[in-house]
């Protein structure tokens, strides 16, 4: 989602496979001073590692490289990025050390099965290599093969639709996507509150199959309470049926509220058949926990372009696991969508998540 400046925001500010090769020297954090760990702590769970300006304001094949809303690892390491400007891109990212590097190696026009061009927001790599890819305009989930050309289009509940059709809000529908552990359930995130529902309940809709190369059927429906004024943008497996949640949301002059959570799905109630879902409802939601509110990371020596909380902060919107460390610490991959803006930055993050039993 391009988020806009009149969006309210708060006033404060399976694990996959590993991310392979070693990093070029010259990386943004390169030349920042070696420190313990626990100074690069943003909480007790989370941990930022490194970051990297290297794909800000680049273009490949003629193509702006930027806009991007969402991560996935890919066969052989590579790193899958799409853009809500209807491109995917495969990117090749190195991490060495304290420092990270990135480069686009490739990029690739996306129409969905009528030929429209969608408004790209959720990604996720499916075991055969194919590419899950929501769109928030309809909304839509839609299945690629690895050259970006629409196979199928998966079957949407009708109240997720849009209004009239639906009682989804307009830019405020399927922002998250990501497949749980073995490749069973898909899971994508409504960015917003369904009419009739609680503001900031938002619902996680899940499809199902019965294995692999079987077709997604819809399941369940579990709501979800985002914090006040903030978006849920992503989603991520944690690896047990939990699931990694992004936050996000902006105010004008003061900068963008980026939080990770831990939302458990797996004690919540199916609200699919629940006409108003609320938070005191009888329907349990998910419940989640804070792992880190990222205005508290340290600045790495980064520098923002408009006002943040943090100058490492921007409008991050990408979030996937590329695997663990040697401790057993969930490895995530963050992107900022800059919007093709001067003022906004395409940015990397590295970080590491120990999860709450």
């Amino acid at each position: 989602m391009r988020l806009r400046t009149s969006i309210t925001a708060v006033a404060a500010i399976s694990v996959a496979m590993t991310m392979g090769a070693a990093l070029a020297q010259g990386a943004t954090t390169a030349d920042v001073p070696a420190s313990s760990a626990a100074s690069r702590d943003c909480s007790g769970q989370v941990r930022i590692r490194a970051f990297s300006d290297d794909l800000d304001k680049k273009t490949l094949d003629g193509v702006f490289v930027g806009n991007m809303s969402a991560l996935a690892v890919d066969r052989g390491g590579r790193i899958t990025a799409v853009s809500d400007e209807s491109y995917l891109y495969s990117l090749k990212v190195r991490e060495k050390g304290r420092a990270l590097s990135a480069e686009a190696v490739a990029v690739a026009p996306l129409t969905d099965v009528n030929g429209a061009a969608p408004d790209s927001e959720g990604l996720a790599v499916d075991r055969d290599g194919s590419r899950l890819i929501s769109s928030e305009t309809e909304p839509s989930v839609t299945r690629y093969d690895r050259d970006g050309k629409a196979v199928e289009a998966l079957p949407v509940p009708g109240a997720l639709a849009v209004a009239p059709a639906g009682r989804a809000v307009r830019n405020q529908t399927f922002e998250g996507l990501t497949l749980q552990t073995g490749g069973r359930t898909l899971v994508a995130s409504m960015e917003g509150s369904l009419a009739g529902d609680e503001t900031g309940v938002v619902r996680l809709q899940t499809w199902h199959r019965a294995g692999l190369g079987k077709p997604f059927k819809t399941g369940a429906q579990y709501g979800y309470q985002a914090d006040q004024g903030l978006g849920v943008v992503e989603l991520a497996p944690a690896g047990d049926g939990r699931l990694l949640v992004l936050e996000r949301g902006f105010t004008a002059g003061v900068g963008n509220t980026v939080r990770l959570y831990l939302a458990d799905p797996r004690g919540a109630d199916d609200v699919s058949g629940i006409e108003n879902v609320t938070s005191g409802g009888a329907a349990r939601l998910a419940s989640k926990t804070l792992l880190a509110d990222l205005a508290d990371c340290p600045t790495l020596g980064a520098t923002a372009e408009q006002p943040q909380p943090n100058p490492l902060l921007d409008n991050i919107e990408g979030l996937a696991v590329t695997g663990r460390t040697a401790t057993g610490r969930v490895k995530i991959l963050l992107v900022s969508d800059d919007n093709e803006r001067d003022t906004q930055i395409t940015r990397l993050y590295s970080l590491d998540v120990r999860l709450p039993r």
